[in-house]
């Protein structure tokens, strides 16, 4: 069976693109405040996203298409490639498409300013996914979002968690000259990422002060391949004892690049790799050696954050004003071709929910929901196919 994913990657439009997709069925609820009900084909939800093509966008794009199929509701897509202007200009677009919710992965947590006043301006609901707003280094904007009657919370993961274990893997292969490669500087998810890799490697160096590791400065790859690469060519010419590399994320593509500087060096077997943001053949890669790791398997996160909008345009969560709804998401961690297996069956040859699936997921109240959130796994998905 082809996978899925590729499939998705191999028709996918241009990065620029803006697409629609409406779909069959409907249904229908009271309105927020006892207003007149809305049928769901006339619901239309935004998503504003870095790229829907690239390799971890395309399956984003892949299950919140499955899932406004399931519901009988229009989708449209902004892809603004985290440039900051981009991203609120996206937020406006949406906006003026006449959507009624909008769900948004933010580069930076300044962006959401203007993203909070376009909702309120134009009585849109606003969700983020892979991000969250920083409560203490953003503390104006996060108060913005608390007192917003239309922001209706963030999904995203524990990304010094996430950073942590991934150098772990690394200092417990043996490496101990570590190079970092960033996307965007300031981007919140990337912060909290590296935050948790010079944690894992201050703790390591504490508790083994005859063998310490080292982790790199920085080099900033954007988004893409060529600038992963690029990167990944820097730190290897300016330390020749590097042993592994971490390619923080910034949707997959700067990790492909990192991965084809590393062989072109010839240095597959010297420098091992761990990144975030499942790759198509991360089996083949796992079992070859240009991966020794990797989390991921969260293209899902958009999915309860869309579920979230959706209930929100319906009705049926309401009370946000005075609230943050703070929803966290769970990674997926490999380090074998073993490990990938199972991950491969339940989240790559097929997604791991079944439009019935999809439908009782939207009838959820908010803390069903926010539980559905947290046990995915591929324990969960195995079991809900096996029945």
């Amino acid at each position: 069976m082809r996978k899925i994913f590729k499939k998705v990657v191999a028709i996918a439009a241009s990065a620029a693109m803006v697409t629609g997709l409406a779909a069959c069925g409907s249904s229908s609820a009271p309105a927020a405040g006892g207003g007149k009900a809305i049928e769901n084909k006339d619901i239309k939800i935004g998503v504003s996203i870095w790229s829907s093509t690239d390799v971890l966008g395309s399956q984003c794009k892949l299950i919140l298409d499955e899932a406004a199929k399931a519901l009988g509701v229009q989708v449209q897509y902004v892809d603004q490639g985290h440039v900051s202007e981009k991203v609120t200009a996206s937020v406006e677009q949406l906006a003026a498409a006449g959507c009624q919710g909008i769900v948004i992965c933010n580069s930076s947590d300044t962006e959401m300013t203007s993203a909070i006043k376009t909702c309120n301006d134009n009585k849109v609901y606003l969700a983020q996914f892979f991000r969250v707003i920083s409560k203490d280094n953003s503390a104006d904007i996060y108060k913005a979002a608390t007192d917003s009657p239309y922001f209706v919370g963030a999904v995203h993961e524990n990304e010094p968690e996430n950073g942590e274990k991934l150098v772990n893997i690394l200092l417990e292969k043996g490496d101990r000259n570590i190079g970092l490669i960033g996307w965007e500087q300031g981007d919140a998810t990337w912060l909290g990422r590296w935050e948790g890799y010079k944690a894992g490697v201050e703790k390591w160096n504490k508790d083994h002060p005859d063998d310490q590791a080292k982790l790199s400065e920085p080099q900033y790859a954007g988004t893409t391949s060529e600038g992963g690469s690029k990167a990944a060519e820097a730190l290897m010419s300016a330390d020749p004892k590097l042993d592994a590399l971490i390619p923080a994320g910034g949707g997959g593509d700067p990790l492909q690049g990192a991965i084809a500087a590393v062989e072109r060096a010839g240095k597959t077997k010297d420098i091992d790799i761990v990144s975030t943001d499942f790759l198509p053949d991360l089996g083949e890669r796992l079992a070859n050696g240009s991966m020794a790791g990797e989390s991921g398997g969260h293209y899902c996160d958009p999915l309860i954050a869309f579920m979230m909008v959706y209930n929100a345009i319906k009705g049926n969560y309401t009370g946000f004003e005075g609230k943050f709804n703070d929803v966290p998401f769970p990674y997926l961690y490999v380090s074998s071709a073993d490990d990938y297996k199972a991950y491969e069956k339940y989240f790559v040859d097929q997604l791991p929910y079944k439009d019935e699936e999809l439908v009782e997921m939207s009838k959820l109240d908010f803390e069903g929901l926010k539980n559905a959130a947290a046990k995915i796994s591929i324990e969960d998905a195995a079991a809900r196919a096996g029945k």
